[in-house]
């Protein structure tokens, strides 16, 4: 027993030797030095990465992209006009309503750019997803037209869905009330890529898209509602209440729950929302969009 003892001993003391010996590589395994960054890099850590924590990706990755679409990179300059926009459109409006907290606390922690469009196998184009609150891609960055800005089209690519996958984001932290989900019980699912815009008014739906499924619905609400003047707006409650449709009524009610629950949930007033990113709007034409200071 003491033999045994005495070698147990002694392995102890040469374990503990060996350790006293050890020195540690003063170089670090990790990579520690900061990356090369041009112009644009450096523009988005100072607007997007240090105030708001958000990744912003203009270079493509194979690794953050759905690789079951056929995709291109975002255009360099193009990809510069976005950012800055979507800084000026989306950020700073939520910023000016809601404060900055708000913003770094919900916002997205990535948002990634496509030079191509996304088309789906039955036809349809994905204007952007967002995955699990915490990335934001939009598609087809490459059509945008520097020389001729046009909002309806910059909302219906870029803008819309930017309000839409937050909207998502917004619901999926702090749920809406389900009596939404109970107001129109002819979703389409799949098929809302053969409702005319038309006829989804009268049946209620705010847009065809709309019609797929409640959650949709609900954001495309909100999506359509900011990016829109009142007059639009009055213009689709129109077409929905036409020919005595009572599409109207059944969009007001879900409208209703939307605007009551952004309220109450979150303190956001959709008619201020609407008001600043409105006036945003009409502003585009005065913004530099290609100089990185």
């Amino acid at each position: 027993m003491k033999k045994i003892q005495f070698l147990i001993f002694s392995v102890l003391i040469l374990m503990l030797s060996s350790c006293s010996k050890e020195t540690l590589d003063s170089q670090s395994i990790f990579d520690t030095t900061s990356p090369e960054r041009n112009a644009f890099d450096t523009w988005i850590l100072k607007n997007y990465t240090t105030p708001y924590n958000i990744d912003f990706k203009y270079r493509y990755d194979d690794k953050q992209s759905d690789n079951t679409y056929n995709l291109a990179p975002a255009d360099y300059s193009k990809s510069v006009a976005l950012a800055k926009l979507v800084k000026y459109l989306w950020i700073d409006s939520y910023e000016e309503l809601m404060g900055k907290d708000f913003i770094r606390k919900y916002c997205p922690k990535m948002i990634q750019l496509i030079g191509s469009p996304a088309y789906n196998t039955q036809g349809s184009i994905i204007l952007g997803t967002a995955e699990g609150g915490l990335k934001i891609t939009l598609y087809n960055v490459n059509a945008i037209d520097l020389t001729s800005l046009d909002v309806n089209v910059l909302n219906k690519w870029y803008f819309k869905t930017m309000h839409h996958e937050f909207a998502h984001i917004l619901h999926q932290t702090k749920n809406y009330s389900t009596d939404f989900n109970l107001i129109s019980k002819d979703y389409q699912s799949s098929s809302w890529v053969n409702l005319a815009e038309t006829d989804a008014l009268k049946m209620g739906f705010i847009s065809n898209y709309a019609s797929s499924e409640p959650q949709e619905d609900f954001v495309e609400l909100i999506s359509i509602y900011v990016t829109h003047d009142s007059s639009y707006w009055n213009s689709l409650l129109t077409q929905a209440g036409s020919a005595g449709s009572a599409g109207k009524a059944i969009i007001l009610q879900k409208f209703s729950i939307v605007k009551d629950y952004l309220s109450t949930s979150w303190g956001i007033d959709i008619d201020k929302l609407r008001d600043i990113v409105q006036r945003r709007s009409g502003e585009i034409g005065t913004l530099d969009l290609t100089t990185l200071n």
